[in-house]
């Protein structure tokens, strides 16, 4: 195999697919699959044409890609925009296409990888955003995952705690990202909930009911983000809201307490104050304990900074951010915040700046900058 060769064919593959019409981010999906075969084939078959092979493999992958982003959004498209209570009706072949691509020769974190790619509709740069490694990273991740499956009989689907964690990452993605896919995961965790008695399951669908309550009060008219403690509570979708509750309320009865289920028990405590000042931040604390003793997750140790600076003050919060790496991700938009509950209005205007650089969204870099600047003016004053 002739590596060499296939990086320099890579820049005009790519610019073939582009100039046809493919999207860049599709057109390097498309080119990768292709690069994947032809590791897989060309050892034992070269072809003659290496550049005219790459090319219609990689137009072929792409018009697969676009097809079966097609095909889910009809899906989407059957599902309102809020999704209804109650258990559902309409059962189709995606939760089980979840299940065969979490298949034990992968590893949980490839087999996530690699479903949110082929099913779930994801780019492989915002897959990488969810994982918190860099999208080259990714990218070998997927394309290690598609040679371990390449040849191996999908008659061994994978477990429940991988689908989980697939259906959790497509919802947030749809939730706070660049796609609408926050509907077709809860369609798809009823459809779990209703097939498995796991309270897990009943925690994940509960915590996306909860979230998803929410989503009115999220954006201003402008498409501007609107923080929790600003939102309209009136907007709030009361029947989500009781629904989450009771589904929560039932799987934490049972005593098998799991990250789902902790991270639905904050967003109930979120949704059960009447206004902002009322919510009970020394009980989310204690849940953001247990959450980071379930998990070991920095990202939960950041948000858990959050709450002890509500719970004991700005300093408080910031003691126990001063121990986390400051490369993770929002972790200066957090300090910013807390550093202006603190009274240091400098600090906390260049840490919003340089929170908006950062920032994965357009919609949270603009709000980032706004900060920055408001604050940035109450100082000429």
């Amino acid at each position: 195999m002739n590596e060499a060769l296939l990086r320099s064919l890579t820049p005009s593959v790519l610019g073939i697919l582009v100039r046809r019409g493919a999207g860049f981010a599709a057109a390097e999906d498309a080119v990768q699959d292709a690069l994947v075969e032809a590791v897989r084939v060309w050892p034992a078959d070269p072809p003659r044409d290496a550049k005219g092979w790459l090319v219609t493999v990689a137009w072929r992958r792409f018009l697969d890609a676009t097809r079966a982003d097609a095909a889910r959004r009809r899906r989407e498209d059957r599902v309102d925009e809020e999704p209804v209570s109650g258990p559902v009706s309409a059962v189709d072949d995606t939760l089980q296409l979840y299940f065969l691509c979490a298949h034990p020769s992968l590893t949980p974190s490839s087999a996530v990888a690699l479903t949110l790619r082929a099913v779930g509709g994801l780019t492989t740069r915002q897959i990488a955003r969810a994982y918190l490694v860099p999208e080259a990273t990714m990218a070998q991740r997927i394309s290690r995952a598609k040679r371990t499956v390449s040849g191996v009989r999908f008659d061994r689907p994978g477990d429940v705690a991988t689908v989980l964690r697939v259906l959790y990452l497509v919802f947030n993605e749809g939730y706070s990202g660049d796609v609408d896919l926050a509907a077709e995961a809860i369609r798809l965790t009823r459809q779990l909930a209703a097939a498995i008695d796991h309270p897990e399951v009943a925690g994940l669908l509960a915590l996306m009911l909860l979230h998803h309550a929410r989503r009115a009060a999220r954006t201003a008219p402008d498409g501007s983000l609107v923080p929790l403690a600003e939102q309209d509570r009136g907007r709030w979708d009361t029947e989500s809201i009781a629904e989450g509750v009771e589904i929560l309320q039932a799987a934490l009865a049972r005593d098998r307490l799991g990250e789902f289920q902790a991270q639905a028990a904050i967003a109930a405590l979120h949704a059960d104050a009447p206004t902002a000042a009322e919510t009970d931040w020394a009980q989310i604390v204690e849940w953001y304990d247990e959450l980071a003793r379930l998990t070991g997750s920095p990202v939960v140790r950041l948000n858990r900074a959050v709450a002890v600076g509500e719970a004991d003050g700005p300093r408080a919060g910031l003691a126990a951010l001063v121990v986390l790496d400051d490369s993770l991700p929002r972790h200066a938009a957090v300090a910013a915040y807390l550093h202006e509950r603190d009274g240091d209005l400098a600090t906390a205007a260049r840490l919003y700046a340089e929170a908006a650089l950062k920032a994965p969204n357009l919609a949270e870099r603009d709000h980032l900058t706004r900060q920055a600047a408001r604050l940035n003016a109450r100082g000429c004053r």
